[in-house]
């Protein structure tokens, strides 16, 4: 009997063979038709035949069998494949009650299956991607979290202020550079409009500033303003302040971020350079002048004190005379401080015994102070000497005791100290490293407000007053220990006195005796002719006639160039010249004498520091001069 139900595949088989079976089970068996009848399942599946044996002896035992997706080799559409089945086995009773046979329901799951193994491999490759996904959102977040502390590290670590508002211009972060300059949390300040946070609340009308920049950032725009300010934690600063609008990737205004750079110490130091500029330009300037008021002061100065020494006129003329006198001399001492500003002053420095200097002007200070002005002296055990000139260096600090005199028209203590101060590299500017010696004049009077404090050295400025001073004692102070290679330091606070260091270079070189001033009356009478070279005309007739009266002959040149052509005419015994002249300079005049007449005496005058290449064994004379002092000079280099 053939039964052709497509699914599920019946087979019944006894012990005599096979005698049921359907049109599915003869396809899996690769039999048609009547031909599997009455044959052995092991002929008909010779492929599970031991495994059919087994089922029929199962069967005939009186027992069922079941399997659940057994895989089977089958043969379908002509060719061999792998199939999965449900197999149900029972046993067929016969009518004396024993078993007959053995009757198969089977039900192929080859479909399930393999949707079985699709879905798993489904699932596994979203479970892979999934694992892929989450470590790659690990890493990401990761990163962006190393992104975000590197970035909070350079935000907290930064020297510059920085913060982060909201659209309203409430504080939402800061950085601790700025938290420290107010000294608080920033618990304390968040949330708090930016105005009226501590940065701004000790500085009169910051906050109605920073809410109009907040409101101009608020519309898109960019604020950058120097701002003056005084914080909490540190007082007055200056900074380079900047309010910014933060823009999302989709271009969405999302923050406005407030940034400050301070530039106190960079303002102070572009004012130090302006005020270097301008001192720089003034002392070209001041120099200059100077420089041709000595060539004016020269012969007037000369004149006046020739005809005073003649007595020329009755008693009335001398008066007059000697008043101009002293006045030129006055301006000479005007220029002179000038030429000291400028750092144009002839200078010949040498080894001072500063402590002996100071000890022999105490009584001329206080004397100069008066007795409401206590002098106090703090001079250091064994000061080394200063490379200084002893006359300008007089000067200086007789200038700086006055100075201080006035500051305390109440009376008060003046304090003259002197110490040795190591300089190490940079510490003070354009002060080269080394060991110095430190001069300070200390006095508790009214001080300087800073204005006054910044402008103390320029020439002419003075706060005493119209006819209380020349406003040259300070810059006078400052050009010399430029000039000789040191500094000057003012510290000063209004009420609470000013405090001057003079630093100049300290030398272990020994201490040179100061020459006593020779009196012109005992001076023998010169002898000897004289070639005079300037190229002043003025200044070359009243040089010569004070040589003329010292008693030597005098033969005028007004040039280095006619001065050479006079020594190849004339016997010369000496030559007086001036420094800076058109053409050929003094310098260049006694270095060309020289190749032929070593040891003709000469003398240098000039009134100006510009004496680059002058050589040290040159006497100099310095403009403007008295008829006694070109004797002295001229006595000294015929002592040589």
């Amino acid at each position: 009997m053939l039964c052709r139900a497509p699914n599920p595949l019946v087979l019944l088989w006894g012990a005599d063979g096979i005698m049921i079976y359907n049109d599915a089970y003869a396809v899996i068996a690769g039999k048609r038709h009547p031909a599997m009848l009455g044959s052995k399942v092991r002929e008909a599946w010779p492929e599970a035949a031991d495994f059919n044996d087994d089922i029929m002896t199962q069967g005939l035992a009186g027992r069922s069998l079941s399997y659940r997706d057994l895989a089977m080799d089958i043969a379908r559409n002509g060719e061999r494949e792998e199939a999965w089945f449900n197999l149900d086995y029972a046993p067929v009773w016969g009518n004396d009650n024993c078993p007959a046979g053995v009757i198969a329901f089977v039900a192929e799951t080859t479909s399930r299956i393999q949707g079985n193994a699709a879905l798993r491999e489904t699932e596994n490759a979203l479970r892979i991607a999934n694992d892929t996904l989450e470590a790659q959102v690990r890493a990401r977040t990761a990163e962006l979290q190393a992104k975000e502390a590197r970035l909070r590290a350079v935000f907290e670590t930064s020297f510059g202020f920085q913060g982060l508002l909201d659209l309203d211009g409430r504080l939402l972060d800061a950085n601790a550079t700025s938290l420290t300059a107010i000294a608080s949390a920033l618990k304390d300040v968040a949330g708090r409009f930016f105005w009226a946070t501590p940065w701004f609340a000790d500085t009169p009308g910051m906050d109605a500033t920073i809410r109009e920049a907040v409101a101009l950032v608020a519309r898109g725009d960019v604020v950058r303003q120097e701002l003056f300010i005084n914080l909490p934690i540190g007082g007055w600063r200056w900074f380079d302040f900047v309010l910014r609008p933060i823009f999302s990737t989709q271009g969405d205004f999302i923050a406005i971020v407030p940034e400050a750079i301070e530039t106190s110490e960079r303002r102070v130091a572009e004012e130090a350079l302006r005020q270097s500029q301008k001192l720089e330009a003034m002392g070209q300037l001041t120099g200059g002048v100077a420089h041709d008021f000595n060539n004016l002061l020269t012969p007037i100065i000369g004149t006046l004190d020739l005809l005073s020494r003649r007595e020329i006129g009755g008693e009335r003329e001398q008066r007059l005379i000697g008043g101009g006198l002293q006045s030129a001399e006055r301006a000479k001492m005007l220029v002179q401080r000038l030429l000291a500003f400028a750092r144009r002053q002839p200078l010949q420095p040498q080894p001072v015994d500063v402590a002996a200097l100071i000890a022999s002007m105490r009584d001329l200070i206080a004397s100069t102070s008066g007795p409401r002005i206590r002098i106090d002296m703090d001079i250091a055990a064994r000061l080394p000497a200063a490379n200084a000139e002893v006359n300008q260096l007089e000067m200086a600090l007789l200038n700086l005791a006055v100075n201080a005199r006035d500051a305390m028209p109440e009376g008060g203590t003046l304090t003259i100290a002197a110490a040795t101060a190591d300089v190490i590299e940079r510490a003070i500017p354009g002060l080269a490293a080394g060991r110095y010696v430190k001069i300070t004049i200390s006095d508790t009077g009214i001080g300087m407000d800073e204005h006054t404090r910044l402008h103390a050295i320029e020439p002419f400025f003075s706060t005493k007053g119209i006819g209380k001073g020349t406003g040259l004692g300070l810059s006078m102070v400052h050009g010399l220990a430029s000039q000789l290679g040191g500094a000057l330091n003012i510290s000063s606070k209004l009420g609470l006195g000013t405090s001057i260091e003079l630093l100049l270079p300290a030398t272990a070189a020994s201490v040179v005796p100061i020459d006593q001033p020779t009196d012109p009356a005992d001076m023998a009478i010169g002898a000897g002719t004289v070639l005079l070279v300037d190229d002043e005309e003025p200044v070359r007739q009243t040089t010569a006639e004070m040589l003329i009266e010292l008693g030597y002959q005098v033969i005028e040149a007004h040039s280095g160039e006619a001065a050479i052509e006079l020594i190849d005419q004339h016997a010369i015994d000496m030559i007086v010249t001036d420094h800076l002249m058109g053409g050929m300079t003094g310098t260049a005049l006694i270095e060309h004498v020289r190749q032929t007449a070593p040891d003709l005496p000469m003398l240098v005058i000039s009134g100006y520091a510009d004496a680059a290449g002058i050589a040290a064994d040159v006497p100099r004379l310095t403009k403007p001069f008295r008829s006694a002092e070109l004797a002295a000079m001229l006595a000294m280099i015929q002592q040589r």
